[in-house]
């Protein structure tokens, strides 16, 4: 005989499970409040505390919103406002984080990211309850800066993806991540940037090879020519790569400074590239919202001006377009493979940039990178 087995009403059922998760949801909350206070370090060397999870976060510099979107899911929900200048310098790099937080129109801005047009009281006024600046945003005065905010009770922090972005790039992102308990995120970004970084240095490392000269310049047809990357910033990418940037002795910050023409013709570079965004006007348009066709166009035109015409770079066929912006973001990962290629072709002919970036938008950011970001003026050339 077939014995029956009482089967609970779905009251009772209910009765049952819903203590449960409502524990469950108890006991998640109970850890997550119990990570507050902490106190992190960062990037300038001071101890900041912060006493609850960021919920208005102020992000003194716009570009930051990138950097943040490898540490949040959603960084836009966690904005009280932020600068104005990625929206003005790359409004096709704002539009891909508008397209995928429409939200972002609502945040306010604080001015152009540089001290001159930081509106202090506007920022106070903004409550955020942690304030993010670059550290090239404090020139130097680091206290200066942080004190209205922390005389208000409000933490500071100070990151760093455009000074020195070899040594403090990643230890910048697993402060964020460690800001909003999202540490495992920076990790694992983290792990997936060393491993195409140490590539590199190994297989330099492993070869004797020349040095050749690399003429980084910037914002070509904006800028009077011809503005040069320094020792510092992106230069230090160069030097990484196995290129002699022939603006670094000249200029040891990493803004670099203006290299007279005749001076150019005189180092004679072996490697030549241009840096330009999507909103610059003139010069190459590169970046988000730009096809490679686009930007091949306006490097052609910029490299036929007089004196740079006649360069090794061109004669040889060494012509590349960079997005400026590579130096200041998590992503200048990009910039060491591609430049790796451009100075080293012989031996970084199997490494793939493009599946990078590609696993770089699957993985990691909440804001996917779509555009021609690098360019070589003949199709191919990058082996």
């Amino acid at each position: 005989m077939t014995r029956c087995r009482a089967v609970p009403s779905r009251s009772i059922l209910r009765a049952l499970v819903l203590p449960v998760v409502a524990l469950i949801c108890v006991l998640q909350a109970s850890a997550a409040s119990a990570q507050w206070p902490r106190t992190v370090t960062d990037i300038a060397g001071r101890e900041v505390d912060i006493p609850s999870k960021p919920q208005r976060i102020l992000l003194a510099e716009g570009f930051q919103i990138l950097a943040l979107s490898f540490v949040s899911p959603d960084p836009v929900s966690l904005l009280a406002g932020w600068g104005g200048d990625l929206r003005t310098f790359d409004p096709a790099t704002y539009a891909l984080v508008r397209d995928r937080f429409p939200d972002i129109e609502n945040v306010p801005t604080t001015g152009m990211g540089s001290g001159e047009t930081f509106s202090l009281e506007r920022a106070l006024a903004l409550d955020p309850d942690l304030v993010v600046f670059s550290l090239w945003q404090a020139r130097g005065n680091l206290a200066e800066t942080a004190a209205p905010f922390e005389a208000a009770g409000i933490p500071v922090v100070f990151i760093d993806f455009y000074l020195d972005p070899l040594a403090n790039t990643l230890p910048s992102l697993d402060l964020l991540g460690r800001i909003l308990g999202e540490e495992q995120r920076a990790r694992e970004y983290a792990a997936f940037y060393r491993e195409r970084l140490d590539f590199v240095k190994k297989r330099l490392a492993a070869e004797t090879v020349p040095r050749p000269k690399v003429l980084l310049h910037a914002f070509p047809e904006v800028w009077p020519c011809c503005w040069s990357a320094g020792g510092r910033g992106v230069g230090e990418l160069i030097d990484l790569v196995g290129g002699r940037n022939i603006g670094a002795e000249r200029f040891p910050s990493p803004n670099g400074g203006q290299l007279n023409l005749e001076v150019i013709i005189e180092e004679d570079p072996e490697v030549y590239i241009a840096t330009g965004s999507s909103g610059t006007g003139p010069g190459v348009a590169l970046g988000a919202g730009v096809t490679e066709d686009e930007a091949r166009s306006d490097l052609a035109r910029v490299i036929g001006a007089p004196g740079l015409s006649s360069l090794s770079a061109v004669v040889e066929g060494r012509v590349h377009g960079l997005w400026n912006f590579f130096n200041g973001s998590p992503i200048n990962i990009l910039a060491v493979e591609v430049m790796a290629k451009w100075v080293h072709p012989e031996l970084f002919g199997t490494l793939d940039p493009g599946e990078t970036l590609a696993e770089i938008n699957d993985r990691f950011s909440a804001v996917p990178f779509r555009g021609a970001f690098w360019v070589d003026l003949v199709p191919g050339a990058m082996p």
